[in-house]
């Protein structure tokens, strides 16, 4: 089952295996859609080979091209999608194929709701003219042969996934349609996101509803249920982590750097930690960040408050804060202001506890990551 295209909100860190590239976009298939495939893969050969009488052999070899086929189709659904993202100037980070279909990551998000709306829709459109050309096949092929038990299953399956993914609700591709139209007529992405997340929490229970009487009526078979299950799960969470993120963007705006980061209190290299705690307290700064400077007065570490909390205090005025502090050069950085999308696209980017604030050359605070998520979700509690 396929899922919806998406921006990425985090690092390049795909698990799985990097399968190379099409039309030079980089193809990178899970663990979980390997697992999925051979598990497919029988359970279509033993169907098969009952169904046409054949070999258990046959049986495998058919099962086999039966799921390149359908790889082949859920690739062909993600191109429709990064294509139609690559022609209107959107940047595809690569398409991956896992355990409940694919996604589509995109370096950011459409501009406008007309594109979001096309880039939507481009995948279940290839999905549906698979299922046409492979309907057609199927009442060309003679009943009872290998090629038509194969179009026929390719038929069911793109249809399926056609129609499923049109359905209007976030994380499906239907979803970001519908997201886009309420986009369109509010001008508000946040409140299409956060209307079309409620809606897919709705096709996620119209989903369970759906697959328990189907199950109860015997039209569905007890092997599937897990995966249909498994399947309205992934929606009901999906759909959460959208109506999340509207909420969490809307507050977007509220990110001030000179407001948010806190203040840096410098203290020259090779300072005992006790008497930098000590002078930090005598200029009513506690909260402040220890910055350590050169010889110079440059800038050059950052005390890390956890390791310094953790050295023993009869051990804190032998020990020199260089010992518990973090070179400058290997913290994230960012610079005073910045807005909010800026500032939320640097911490996706390059995860972390501490940022480096500054202005110019110099280093005016340090953002903590908790102060950021405390001001995005002020209601969240947040773990210690």
């Amino acid at each position: 089952m396929e899922q919806t295209s998406r921006p990425p909100r985090r690092p390049d860190r795909r698990p799985g295996l990097n399968v190379g590239r099409v039309f030079g976009v980089p193809l990178h298939l899970n663990v979980s859609m390997v697992l999925f495939a051979v598990l497919i893969a029988v359970l279509y050969a033993e169907f098969a080979r009952r169904q046409l009488d054949l070999p258990q052999i046959s049986g495998y070899l058919i099962g086999f091209g039966f799921v390149v086929s359908l790889l082949g189709s859920v690739l062909l659904h993600e191109l429709g999608h990064a294509l139609t993202a690559r022609r209107y100037g959107i940047g595809v980070r690569g398409i991956t194929l896992e355990l409940l279909g694919g996604y589509t990551e995109m370096d950011r998000d459409a501009p406008s709701p007309r594109v979001d709306l096309l880039v939507s829709l481009a995948g279940p459109a290839v999905s549906a003219v698979l299922g046409v050309l492979a309907v057609a096949a199927t009442l060309a092929l003679p009943q009872g042969t290998v090629a038509h038990q194969l179009a026929f299953q390719l038929a069911v399956s793109n249809v399926i996934v056609a129609l499923f993914n049109s359905l209007p609700g976030l994380p499906l591709d239907g979803g970001r349609a519908l997201r886009a139209a309420v986009w369109g007529l509010t001008r508000d992405r946040h409140l299409g996101t956060e209307v079309a997340g409620w809606a897919g929490r709705v096709v996620a229970v119209g989903t369970t509803v759906m697959v328990l009487l189907l199950t109860v009526t015997d039209r569905l078979a007890p092997l599937a249920l897990p995966l249909m299950l498994l399947v309205a799960v992934t929606l009901w969470r999906g759909a959460g982590q959208s109506i999340r993120a509207a909420r969490v963007s809307r507050r977007f705006p509220l990110i001030d750097l000179s407001r948010l980061a806190r203040p840096v209190w410098p203290v020259s290299t090779g300072t005992p930690l006790a008497e930098a705690q000590r002078r930090r307290a005598d200029a009513a700064q506690p909260g402040a960040a220890l910055l350590v400077t050169d010889s110079t007065g440059r800038p050059v570490a950052l005390v890390d408050p956890a390791a310094a909390e953790a050295v023993p205090v009869e051990r804190r005025p032998w020990l020199a804060v260089d010992a518990v502090a973090r070179s400058l050069g290997t913290l994230p950085t960012l610079t005073l202001g910045w807005d909010g999308e800026r500032v939320m696209e640097a911490v996706q980017t390059h995860p972390g506890a501490q940022y480096v604030v500054t202005s110019g050359e110099d280093v005016v605070g340090i953002l903590h990551i908790a102060d950021l998520a405390q001001l995005l979700e002020p209601n969240r509690k947040m773990t210690p």
